[in-house]
């Protein structure tokens, strides 16, 4: 398993489809995936630090999982199947559940826990940027840095792949 940071969010054109995109963070790979409006909101919302004024679904699953005593200790991408990216949220005592990556990073980046991509799964769909590709990149944290929430839409249902 390779550790991944989330490089962001953004909307691809012109389908409106949001796509997270996560990086290897000791390594060149990138790994996108195309998620839900809603879950995309959620991801930004956290990373800019907008505190609405009701907390959204995964806001709730953080108290709850805090509640019952657990903690996420770290989130799996493990595997693409029938082109759907899978993933499993890691509580203590080894206690796994299965959930769509957009949920669970969703969730991780509320409560800090780590996010690992599988070496198969790496292998097979990541992507790495050539040297004059780095300025796009930088162009595409340009773009994180200047969009808002708001701009995913996020009461509409996307039915994405994540």
């Amino acid at each position: 398993m390779q550790e991944l940071r989330v490089v962001g969010v953004r909307v691809e054109l012109p389908g409106n489809q949001p796509i997270l995109l996560l990086k290897e963070t000791q390594g060149e790979r990138y790994l996108p995936i195309w998620i839900g409006a809603v879950e995309a909101a959620a991801i930004a919302f956290e990373q800019q630090g907008v505190r609405p004024a009701r907390p959204m679904t995964h806001d709730l699953l953080r108290e709850v999982v805090s509640a019952l005593g657990a903690t996420l200790e770290a989130v799996n991408i493990t595997e693409m199947r029938d082109g759907i990216y899978i993933a499993e949220l890691v509580f203590g005592d080894e206690r796994v559940v299965s959930a769509r990556p957009s949920d669970a990073v969703a969730l991780a980046v509320r409560t800090g826990a780590p996010i690992y991509g599988a070496d198969d799964l790496l292998d097979e769909v990541g992507i790495e940027i050539p040297d004059e590709q780095e300025d796009e990149v930088e162009k595409f944290r340009e773009f994180l840095d200047q969009i808002s929430p708001e701009d995913f839409g996020a009461g509409s249902g996307s039915g994405g792949t994540a």
